[in-house]
């Protein structure tokens, strides 16, 4: 072989190669960053003073989390598809001014009910209720996001000597009712919860490689295209290398995405197909009981938009924000420039809102 003939075997040797390894070593580096990614939040909530327990509450095995006793009570209710760990950003501050109990109420997080567990506002108000009374022993602040909303909407018009003033982050109130729900696109992910138990699926079930599967549409328009193929790889890669452990897929830039995931990873998909049929409003009249509060309550809206075909991309549209004004007898209103789970998309702004309004 001539020397110029061995020269260009060479250099296809090495065009193979370079591009070979560039694959191997990016590979690497995208199993360090899905195996070896830990929330930075972790550790300062963990700094912070905050503890997880477990509490008794009837046949309910309640997680939760609890801050240092620094003042007044303070419940905070997620929102649905969620936990405890999306006040991660917001908790650090609170607990310095307040003595926060962080709960993951039923179908969420690590709190854990039996198979025949009615989800439904009623059910699990008086259960939230009965912590406040039994765990905490006082009168409580409380707020919550979304579906935590309506619930701290019940506890206000229901147990209201167990709650001092309330602030609702972006409820949906009145969209969140039978039949209109069926015109929100909350209710596309609902409807997948209930298909989901339709076809057998339980709170033990591995409901959030479901969920992404049947929402690539979502991620594809939140992430990017095939963007729900990488973030099934992407999870069960973590589960391999942190088995039992919450899912937090470190690669999405958007914490509201992420900790979706990692809400939806523990999430029993009975409560999402709730709101689908509406069993979870049952006994629950969303006017009637924003007419029985009586304690100071601000009402948070954040962003919403009307789709072409009537759909509400949001959680209250601004007429249902001013019906819920008219009828709750102390009021305060405030309109966020922010995505739905506010304390994740403005937590400074959060946190100086809740101080404002129960300090």
């Amino acid at each position: 072989m001539t020397a110029q003939g061995r020269r260009g075997r060479r250099l296809a040797a090495i065009a193979v190669t370079v591009p070979v390894a560039a694959v191997v070593a990016a590979a690497a580096i995208l199993r360090r960053l899905i195996n070896g990614y830990r929330d930075p939040w972790k550790q300062r909530v963990s700094e912070a003073g905050f503890v997880l327990k477990r509490t008794l509450i009837g046949e309910l095995d309640l997680s939760y989390a609890e801050g240092p006793d620094n003042g007044p009570p303070l419940v905070l209710l997620h929102a649905q598809h969620m936990d405890w760990f999306s006040y991660s950003r917001v908790l650090p501050r609170l607990s310095q001014r307040f003595h926060v109990f962080d709960i993951d109420y039923p179908g969420h997080g690590g709190t854990v009910v039996p198979p025949d567990y009615p989800m439904t506002a009623s059910r699990i108000g008086a259960d939230l209720a009965a912590f406040i009374e039994n765990v905490i022993g006082e009168p409580v602040f409380v707020t919550g996001n979304s579906s935590g909303g309506l619930l701290t909407v019940w506890l206000a018009a229901n147990r209201p000597q167990l709650v001092t003033a309330i602030v609702l982050e972006d409820p949906p109130l009145f969209s969140s009712e039978y039949p209109r729900i069926k015109t929100t696109i909350a209710d596309r992910s609902f409807a997948t919860c209930a298909q989901a138990v339709s076809d057998g699926l339980t709170a033990a079930d591995d409901f959030l490689l479901y969920w992404i599967d049947s929402n690539k549409k979502f991620f594809t328009n939140n992430i990017a295209p095939g963007a729900a193929r990488l973030l099934g790889a992407a999870v069960k890669a973590y589960r391999r290398a942190h088995p039992g452990e919450p899912v937090e897929v470190g690669l999405l830039p958007n914490d509201t995405v992420r900790l979706l995931l990692r809400g939806m990873d523990r999430f029993d998909p009975r409560f999402g197909a709730a709101f689908h049929d509406g069993t979870w409003n049952q006994h629950f009249d969303h006017a009637d009981a924003l007419t029985r509060i009586g304690c100071p309550a601000l009402l948070l809206q954040a962003d919403f938009t009307m789709l072409p075909d009537g759909t509400l991309n949001g959680a209250m549209s601004r007429d249902d924000a001013d019906r819920a004004l008219s009828l709750l007898p102390l009021h305060s209103y405030s309109k966020i420039d922010a995505t739905h789970v506010i304390h994740l998309a403005e937590p400074q702004r959060f946190t100086d809102i809740l101080e404002g309004f129960f300090l």
